[in-house]
């Protein structure tokens, strides 16, 4: 039996979080970690290195570009794919995703489960 992938949720919204791990498990069987700001998410990365990051982007510690940036420049991170979470209300912050790293964008409030099962079929599949 195939190992699950690594998922690691990082939202400083904790039902925010919530409901992205709902969408998940109803899509699969993944090993789903979680953090609440960009130092944690850094911290994951380096204990045990996910397969794909839901990273959102205003958080409290670090933000989630500049976290990116951070786990772009680890030795090995090139094999994780990090999906940006925002609340698309500021012009240019897909732009602003994809410059710091991040392989795609969603907008927040992530509530059609079709969505993160695309996004799984590209990015982890």
């Amino acid at each position: 039996m195939d190992e699950p992938k690594k998922i690691l949720i990082v939202e400083d919204d904790a039902d925010c979080r919530l409901i992205l791990i709902h969408r998940l498990r109803k899509l699969g069987r993944f090993d789903i970690r979680e953090a609440a700001n960009g130092q944690q998410a850094i911290d994951a990365v380096h204990a045990d290195p996910p397969n794909l990051i839901f990273m959102d982007d205003r958080m409290p510690v670090m933000d989630g570009w500049e976290a990116t940036k951070r786990i772009r420049d680890m030795d090995g991170s090139g094999d994780v794919r990090i999906i940006a979470l925002a609340g698309g209300t500021m012009a240019g912050e897909k732009q602003k995703a994809l410059a710091s790293g991040c392989d795609d964008y969603l907008t927040k409030p992530i509530m059609d489960p079709d969505l993160v099962r695309q996004t799984l079929q590209r990015w982890l599949y």
